[in-house]
Order: C-alpha cells, then sequence, then structure tokens
C-alpha cells in the first residue's frame, strides 16, 4: 500500500467525506485502491446527512479526468448516469445493471445517512439486556433475550466472531411483530417461456424474543419454544389456489443449525396436510408452486416393477404431485430470515451504498401494472438512500445446498438486509437481488402499535433476484403488508395444528 493511503487508514475516525476529499489528492492508479482503503477499512456510522463523492468509475480511464460530484438527496438520475453510480453499488448489482435499471427510470436519492429511529421498547431492550448474549466457536446463539443481540458499537471488527456477531443482529433486527399481507410472486424465464404470475396472502408472525411483550417473558402466550411461525396460501392462478403452507421454527435451532422446522403443506390435488418433503430449509419455506411447467398437483411419476419386469405403470397423478409442490422453492421469501449458524462468516469491511430502504413507490396490490422495465426485474424508479453497509460472507455448512456461499450487505443503523448474494464453487454466481424496504415512519396510515406508540418498523414489500446461470429470475411484490401485532384470534389460528385444512 502506498504511503498515502497509510495516511488514510489513519483518517478512518474521519468523516467520510473527509476520507473521500482526501482521496482526491491521490493522483494515477493509486486513486481506485485509495478509495478502497478508505471506504471498507472504516466502522461507525457517517454524520447524518453527510453524502459522497461520485466520481463514475473508481480508476477507470472515463472518469479519471472527470470532475467529482456530490450526492445530494432530492436529485433525479436516469439510466444514463449510472455510470456515476457504480461505485455505490455491489460488484454483482453493476455488471447486471441492465436486469436491475431499465432505460426511461427515474430514480430518486434519498437522504444520506438518515437515523431510522425504533420504538423505545426494542431500544430499551437492547440496552437492558446488552452483554447477555454470547456466541460459541460453532457460532451458535446463547442467553440472546430481546432487543438487538450485539449493539454495534460493541462489535469489534478485528475480532474472529464479528462476522457471525452481525449476522445474528442481521437474523434478530426489530420487524415489528411480523409481516403480513397479500403477496404477488412474478417468475421470469430464462432464454424460453413466458412470465408467470402467483398471487396470495403470506404472514410471519415473530413470536419469541418480542420486545413489546416483557409482562409474559419476551413471548407470545403458550410459543416459548418457537422463534417464528410463517406460512400463507395462493389464491391465483387457478392451478395453484388453495396450495398453502405453514412452518414453525423451534427455538432449539439457535443453539443446533440442523434442527429442523415443523413444516407442512396443503395439497389441493389430494385435500390433505401433507409434511414437507424438504427437512431442512434455511430461511422462509415456500412450496413448489410450480412442476416443471406443469399445474400443480399434475403429471405422474413412474414406479419400477421390484421384481426386475419393467415398470408397473404411473403412480397415482395426484400423490406424484404431492410428492414435488411440498418442497421448498427458493424463490419469493428470500431475505426474511437465515439460520447464522449455519454458515461460517467473515466481515469484509464496512462500505457506502446506494439502496432501496425506504420506498417512495407503490406495486401490488394497489398498483399492479407498476412498470419493472423490459427484464421486469428493475426497480431502478424508486427512492434509493445512501447507507452504510456491513458486508459479510457466509460459507454455507450444510451438505447440499443450493449454494456455497452467500454475501449479505447489511444496513449498518437499522441491521435491514439490502443486497443478497450467492455463489457456488469457485466463485460462480447463483443469483443476486436487492431487497426493498419501507418505514412505516413516513408511510400516513400506518396503524399504531399497540398503547399509541409508533411503529418505526421496515415492511418489505418487494424482492428482486436475477438468475446468472439461465437468465431467469423473480419478484415479488407486498406493498400492502403490516407488520403490527395481529389480532389474538389470528395468532391462535396460525399457532393452530389445524390451521391449514380449516384455511381453505
Amino acid at each position: 500500500m502506498s504511503a498515502d493511503c497509510k495516511a488514510l487508514r489513519a483518517l478512518s475516525g474521519s468523516s467520510v467525506r473527509s476520507r473521500l476529499v482526501a482521496c482526491l489528492v491521490v493522483v494515477g492508479g493509486a486513486l481506485a485502491a485509495c478509495l478502497g482503503a478508505a471506504g471498507v477499512a472504516a466502522a461507525g456510522l457517517p454524520p447524518e446527512d453527510e453524502c459522497p463523492l461520485l466520481g463514475g468509475i473508481p480508476g477507470g480511464a472515463p472518469s479519471e479526468d472527470a470532475v467529482p460530484t456530490l450526492v445530494r438527496e432530492g436529485t433525479m438520475l436516469g439510466f444514463s448516469d449510472l455510470l456515476l453510480l457504480r461505485g455505490l453499488l455491489p460488484d454483482e448489482v453493476w455488471r447486471n445493471r441492465d436486469q436491475f435499471f431499465h432505460d426511461g427510470m427515474r430514480m430518486l436519492i434519498g437522504p444520506c445517512h438518515r437515523r431510522y429511529p425504533a420504538p423505545r421498547f426494542y431500544d430499551h431492550a437492547t440496552q437492558e439486556f446488552a452483554g447477555r448474549s454470547t456466541i460459541d466457536r460453532h457460532g451458535n446463539l446463547s442467553g440472546y433475550v430481546a432487543g438487538l443481540p450485539f449493539p454495534p458499537d460493541r462489535i469489534d471488527p478485528e475480532a474472529g466472531d464479528a462476522g457471525v456477531r452481525w449476522a445474528w443482529n442481521l437474523e434478530h433486527r426489530y420487524r415489528g411483530a411480523g409481516p403480513s399481507g397479500r403477496f404477488r410472486i412474478v417468475d421470469l424465464p430464462g432464454r424460453r417461456g413466458g412470465e408467470q404470475r402467483y398471487e396470495g396472502t403470506f404472514f410471519f408472525a415473530q413470536t419469541s424474543h418480542r420486545a413489546d411483550l416483557p409482562e409474559t417473558g419476551y413471548a407470545l402466550p403458550g410459543s416459548e419454544d418457537t422463534l417464528w411461525v410463517a406460512g400463507g396460501r395462493f389464491l391465483k392462478p387457478f392451478n395453484a389456489r388453495h396450495l398453502a403452507w405453514r412452518q414453525v421454527r423451534p427455538a432449539s435451532v439457535q443453539e443446533r443449525y440442523s434442527e429442523p422446522d415443523d413444516t407442512f403443506v396443503y395439497v389441493p390435488s389430494l385435500r390433505k396436510v401433507r409434511r414437507s418433503a424438504t427437512s431442512w430449509v434455511d430461511g422462509m419455506f415456500t412450496p413448489r408452486y410450480r412442476v416443471s411447467g406443469d399445474t400443480v398437483g399434475a403429471g405422474t411419476m413412474p414406479a419400477g416393477d421390484p421384481l426386475g419386469g419393467g415398470t408397473l405403470g404411473p403412480v397415482n397423478p395426484a400423490a406424484a404431485g404431492a410428492v414435488h409442490v411440498t418442497e421448498n422453492l427458493r424463490r419469493g421469501f428470500v431475505g426474511l430470515s437465515l439460520r447464522p449458524n449455519a454458515y461460517a462468516w467473515k466481515l469484509h469491511g464496512f462500505r457506502e451504498v446506494l439502496a432501496p430502504i425506504n420506498s417512495a413507490r407503490s406495486g401490488y396490490p394497489a398498483h399492479a401494472d407498476r412498470n419493472f422495465g423490459a427484464s421486469g426485474l428493475s426497480v431502478g424508479s424508486d427512492r434509493w438512500d445512501v447507507r452504510y453497509a456491513v458486508l459479510l460472507e457466509g460459507a454455507s455448512r450444510e451438505r447440499g445446498s443450493e449454494y456455497n456461499a452467500i454475501f449479505l450487505y447489511v444496513d449498518y443503523q437499522t441491521q435491514q438486509p439490502l443486497y443478497v448474494i450467492t455463489k457456488r464453487g469457485r466463485g460462480l454466481l447463483v443469483d443476486v437481488g436487492i431487497l426493498v424496504h419501507r418505514f412505516s415512519g413516513d408511510v400516513a396510515d400506518y396503524p399504531d402499535w399497540p398503547g399509541k406508540e409508533k411503529a418505526y418498523v421496515f415492511d418489505p414489500v418487494l424482492a428482486s433476484f436475477y438468475a446468472g446461470g439461465d437468465g431467469s429470475g423473480w419478484r415479488r411484490e407486498s406493498y400492502d403488508v403490516k407488520s403490527t401485532p395481529l389480532e389474538a384470534s389470528e395468532i391462535r389460528r396460525y399457532l393452530s395444528s389445524d390451521y391449514l385444512a380449516r384455511g381453505r
């Protein structure tokens, strides 16, 4: 590293603008390395309203002579301005920018490093129980009660367990009582076929570690042995109608990542509830609502003759379909949850990024015809805040996983996931996704938390994922989602073992 960049390392405690302005004095090819050292080595939040400079491609010839410009809240940028933003986007998003941004888009630059508030009960729990949570050498969590397990200012970025501590903060980030509402999943083809749309309802109810429930041991009564219960039901199209699922995550997962969830699927073709064929799921389960392009519950499965005399004929078509639809399909609700101890984590540092953490646009169901560009995955026409992100890499411990490593960009201040990237061996990209949220404090008619306190929650309103292998993708919209507590009758129904059969 050059002497200039070593000097910048010493500036890691100073403001982001100071570091970037200092970088401008470095000449030639050292500029790119300098920017990297200053942007990643530093820890701690930059000052609120302090915006970064834009200079195009770091170290690239076209921008070497360009005069850097300051990001300003309220600026509108189009597709032709993307070059300015390269330094504020993950590399995988930049390489696939034609999928996530589109000609004619209007990107609104939001605030820089805004301090989004959390409810008082969550902040109080974080302070009260700070220091109780512990991590063992396998990344398992013990002693956690409520609030944020590890206050960011107490995480030593040089410590070997810094990555797993941030991962547990992500999993136990404040998300209210859990989101619930309507959804639309749009499957986008790769090299052939047309897009398919699926609609339904879903819920994700946090049952324990609830900072708002100190009087009941920070858990919903009767659910102390579970972390959360989630599920949903497909309503459209006809071939997926009434397909439903319910997933219960046991609290023991925090100390044994291999512990399976209790997951059941209602199969419409059988009119019966079946245990999921996928015994272990990292995040939120989604039934296989499509089976190789066939309708849900259709198709046949050849059965071999045990005596070696050839094929006996097809199994009951409905039974064959039941096997498929009870398997997990990693589409729709990626990013809502994960098992931190199922990975070996590395903290790669910190950097400023642009991210749609507080969407200003709407989508399904209120605006079902919103334009997502030719790819169907573009979220460029929205508000994008400048945020300070934690860069995490997790190596999967689970054999047979769809990917070997997951890379996460996590918002330093709110612990919300901003970007998800998965890869196989040798860095082969599996998929890259942008997670869009909306802050309830900016929604005029958002319901208050019981007791008239503001909810101050980030609702997961959209996810957009592109698969690098076959060029396919998917988009999930849920813009009417709310994360305030459900009615007691709804919670009882979700926790009931016969929820699936009675809900049809």
